[in-house]
């Protein structure tokens, strides 16, 4: 039980005194730049499914 008791409040001392954590703007401006990249790609997966999709269809279409 002391190791568990120990193990716990070591990470809490270590996520409270050591970690570095950002501050309110670099988290906003973090998390911004992760939504740009979401939509970024979600459009090109969309794209290439929509773009491929189409070539199937007329590949198919042939025969």
């Amino acid at each position: 039980m002391n190791r568990i008791k120990a193990f716990i409040l070591e990470a809490y001392q270590e996520l409270r005194y050591k970690v570095s954590w950002p501050t309110w703007s670099e988290l906003q401006s973090s998390t911004s730049v992760v939504f740009i990249a979401i939509a970024i790609l979600s459009v090109m997966v969309f794209v290439m499914d929509f773009a491929s999709s189409r070539l199937l269809d007329l590949f198919y279409g042939l025969f």
